[in-house]
């Protein structure tokens, strides 16, 4: 929801505000926030506990997304899309730590994956409503942050108020936490959204320029991306367990290759509708899945800090996403950078998930 509530507003924003940046940083500046907070929430999370981080992040999120409905400063816009990087990690860890608490074994990688649907569902829904806020004004999809406050009211009516014997968690997980795993990890995780958040920050734009779509048709369009990913996610389990996990994430980087090649070689829209259904498979095969292996590779001891630098690398691969769209102005070039770049991903991740 951070940068897919605004994203198919993104050509209305750009133009209400005179936004002198590149436009894609109004998506991606949250992702600078989280990798600068991320190591103070690592922290924070053993100091307070996850319920009270998450309740902690929640109330900011909401205020600092509304809050860029009234910034027509450019200036003051970037400090408050920065900031809400902090509540964004916030809330991303805590949720993750609390379901570490509450869940193990296998039912942990279920409920991880549930995860990764919930968050491309989210994606469906508000890239959908965005779209349709956008049209009727540009102000209108930043009042989707408000629903922050009604998951804070969901979360203190369901949610366990206190955490549960870590004691007895850690004894479900692995005592020992390999430095290089949990690095390999972090890494993969920022290049899967490098190669995700490519399309979100560009495809508006392209699709505005290329096709004159409307803001409604864009964020259908890359919320069925997100709707792919929901049905992969669901099935990712299974294909972890007959693959095994490295070799699942892998697979995911070979079809976010394929995606962007044939971005690349058409503009053909029903070969675009192909090229977002092997994108979003790409994501559901691998972001989920990348959060479960953290989780697998921490401790009670290490939850914190290891969800910290996961975010980061999520967080990271958004932001550094930007940098990508200035490797070329031209769209189809972009697409091919970006498939080449997916190819040498695939290269390295394949031999290291084989020592690791």
């Amino acid at each position: 929801m951070v940068g897919s509530a605004i994203a198919p507003a993104l050509p209305g924003i750009v133009a209400a505000t005179d936004f002198n940046f590149p436009p894609s940083l109004l998506i991606t500046l949250p992702a600078l926030g989280v990798l600068l907070f991320a190591p103070v929430v690592g922290k924070l999370i053993n100091r307070l506990g996850a319920f009270k981080l998450l309740a902690l992040g929640l109330i900011p999120y909401a205020v600092l997304g509304v809050l860029g409905a009234y910034l027509e400063n450019q200036y003051l816009l970037v400090v408050d899309r920065f900031l809400l990087g902090a509540a964004t990690v916030a809330i991303q860890v805590s949720v993750t730590a609390l379901i570490a608490q509450l869940f193990s074994g296998a039912y942990l990688m279920k409920v991880i994956a549930w995860q990764g649907m919930a968050i491309e569902l989210g994606g469906v829904i508000f890239l959908s409503i965005g779209g349709m806020l956008g049209e009727w004004h540009w102000q209108a999809p930043f009042f989707i942050y408000v629903l922050a406050l009604i998951c804070l009211a969901l979360m203190y009516s369901t949610l366990p108020k206190k955490s549960i014997n870590e004691e007895k968690v850690s004894e479900s997980t692995s005592n020992t936490s390999s430095s290089s795993k949990v690095w390999t990890i972090a890494v993969a995780s920022l290049f899967a959204m490098v190669l995700f958040f490519v399309a979100f920050v560009t495809l508006p734009l392209y699709f505005d320029e290329i096709f004159n779509f409307s803001e409604s048709n864009t964020g259908y369009f890359m919320a069925f991306i997100s709707f792919i990913a929901i049905l992969t996610a669901s099935q990712m389990p299974k294909i972890a367990t007959k693959l095994k996990a490295g070799n699942t994430v892998v697979l995911g980087f070979v079809f976010f290759t394929l995606g962007y090649l044939v971005f690349a070689s058409t503009a053909q829209i029903y070969w675009l509708v192909g090229a977002a259904i092997l994108v979003g498979i790409g994501f559901g095969l691998t972001v989920p899945l990348l959060n479960h292996m953290m989780l697998e590779a921490s401790t009670a001891k290490t939850r914190g800090k290891n969800l910290g630098l996961y975010s980061m690398g999520i967080f990271g691969g958004q932001f550094l996403s930007t940098f990508v769209t200035f490797l070329s102005a031209d769209y189809n070039t972009l697409f091919y950078i970006t498939a080449i770049l997916g190819s040498f991903i695939v290269l390295i991740l394949f031999f290291i998930f084989r020592k690791v």
